[in-house]
């Protein structure tokens, strides 16, 4: 089986006969009762979905087995997953996040920066995080003009590094936009 792939997080109870507000990270929120059981990150608890429906920013759910509000507030904050398998395919262009987490990230001329540790998001486009062998890891915009191919078959990311990124030290060599020395 391939990495599992989080499609899910499960927030508070809903009401008092054991439903949840759950936030799903799918294209369609609805799909996620079509991917069949879910489950914990370690396998340990699986979940069918009994009955969904959209709610303001989020879904709102019952689980096969969880019928009181009890049992739903034991659950907030469980992340679901599936295997990558049960996924739909993906366009050109397109990547599930688990596909690019641990690809090795290299330079256009094929120098090694690292590994891709994560994709984030926080509201202006894609983030890519690459840790290399040492120092802190660093965050690139996931643009084609930063990562202009991504090869899933050769199992890497090539990186355009931006002329200069943020928090970086001028170079001696390189002079202060500020016009001081």
């Amino acid at each position: 089986m391939s990495a599992p792939v989080c499609v899910a997080r499960i927030g508070a109870a809903h009401g008092v006969r054991g439903a949840v507000k759950l936030w799903t990270f799918t294209e369609d929120p609805l799909a996620v009762k079509h991917y069949g059981p879910l489950f914990t990150k370690d396998g340990a608890r699986q979940f069918e979905v009994t009955h969904v429906r959209e709610a303001k920013g989020h879904l709102v759910a019952t689980f096969k087995g969880v019928s009181t509000r009890d049992e739903a507030e034991r659950l907030n904050g469980l992340e679901l997953y599936v295997p990558r398998e049960r996924l739909p395919e993906t366009d050109d262009d397109e990547y599930y996040h688990a596909d690019l987490i641990g690809l090795a990230a290299v330079t256009t001329g094929d120098q090694p920066l690292g590994k891709v540790t994560a994709i984030h998001n926080f509201g202006a486009g894609d983030i890519i995080e690459i840790a290399p062998p040492q120092g802190a890891t660093m965050l690139l915009p996931f643009t084609n003009a930063v990562v202009p191919t991504v090869d899933l078959a050769g199992r890497r990311v090539i990186i355009e590094l931006p002329g200069e990124i943020e928090g970086e030290e001028p170079s001696p060599s390189r002079p202060r936009e500020d016009g001081d020395p």
